[in-house]
């Protein structure tokens, strides 16, 4: 029997559908191992959170209020000691996640599996897949420690749904943040964008530009209004952003953000092996791309030969009327 703890991430003071994902593991390991499933929810506004989560089947809720903004210092302690009591311990492999399980873990001695993309159970043993090389190479893990710590990659777990029910909250107080995590202090929070358009995370649909785009005012004028007339979030690639045609976070790939939409539209990229990491599981792609020999052709359902400088204007208008 593994009973598992979620952790919840938070924003604004609301859960964040990354956690959903890690719900839908936990709720896979506890099935299968005949233990149950808790969730954490930390930070600020963690009790209006914690509400948010009565319905999704846990056996408790515990709510962790913290004051200030987001350090790994200062919310780790409290994951550690309310942790020690389960076999695993998932948080989403997002920005949050992947900060603050490491954190976790050294401080429990426990042994970590990152960025997996499943898990299979054979009684108590539980085997984690994850992905190598640019997802080119499975690998699969044991992790032989009494607390395992787990990020399952959003992209690969379906968001849990509500089940009915509530879950009952207990308020938990926060651990006591010790050696150089007492010396922290949190300052502030800049987000380089803000944006009305969807997370590019969360988003049902993307739409993404690479480097053909040519600059900053082709996303502008070009890209921007396909992704408005879909309700998108825009993705780019790392050439684009290297370029300075956008923004850094709003990468699409192995070293930026993994999504896995309803709808992908590549706009003007090759699919070098390091961008399709992190789109290939989107569930439908579309590419339009003047050179046909282009590697996303081979991932992607629709492609596209041609000038996008021509169709995506005519791919927009066709949109527009349609919707109206």
């Amino acid at each position: 029997m593994t009973d598992v703890l979620v952790i919840a991430e938070l924003l604004d003071g609301k859960v964040r559908k990354t956690t959903h994902s890690a719900i839908t593991l936990a709720k896979q390991l506890a099935a299968g191992t005949g233990g149950a499933f808790d969730m954490l929810a930390i930070g600020e506004g963690a009790k209006a959170a914690a509400a948010e989560l009565t319905g999704f089947g846990a056996r408790q809720i515990y709510a962790t209020p913290i004051d200030g903004g987001y350090l790994a210092e200062k919310y780790a302690p409290t994951v550690a000691e309310l942790g020690k009591k389960y076999g695993v311990i998932a948080v989403t492999a997002s920005t949050f996640g992947k900060d603050l399980a490491p954190h976790v873990a050294a401080k429990l001695g426990a042994g970590i599996a990152s960025d997996i993309s499943g898990a299979s159970n054979e009684g108590a043993t539980i085997t984690y897949k994850r992905q190598m090389f640019a997802g080119n190479v499975f690998g699969y893990v044991q992790i032989t420690t009494g607390v395992q710590v787990v990020t399952p990659r959003q992209s690969e777990f379906e968001p849990a749904q509500p089940s009915g029910g509530t879950s009952p909250i207990e308020t938990l107080a926060a651990a006591a943040a010790g050696g150089a995590g007492a010396r922290i202090e949190f300052v502030s929070l800049e987000q380089s964008t803000k944006s009305a358009r969807p997370e590019l995370s969360e988003a049902t649909v993307v739409v993404a530009g690479g480097r053909a785009l040519k600059s900053a005012e082709g996303f502008k004028t070009v890209l921007e209004p396909l992704v408005d007339v879909f309700g998108a979030a825009m993705g780019a690639s790392r050439a684009a952003c290297d370029a300075g045609y956008v923004p850094n976070d709003l990468q699409v790939g192995q070293t930026g953000k993994v999504v896995a939409p309803k709808l992908y539209i590549a706009v003007g990229i090759s699919g070098a092996i390091q961008h399709l990491a992190g789109m290939k599981g989107s569930k439908v792609i579309v590419a339009i791309n003047k050179d046909k020999e282009a590697p996303i052709a081979q991932v992607a359902d629709y492609f596209l030969v041609a000038d996008l400088f021509k169709v995506v204007p005519e791919l927009t208008d066709a949109v527009k009327k349609a919707r109206a």
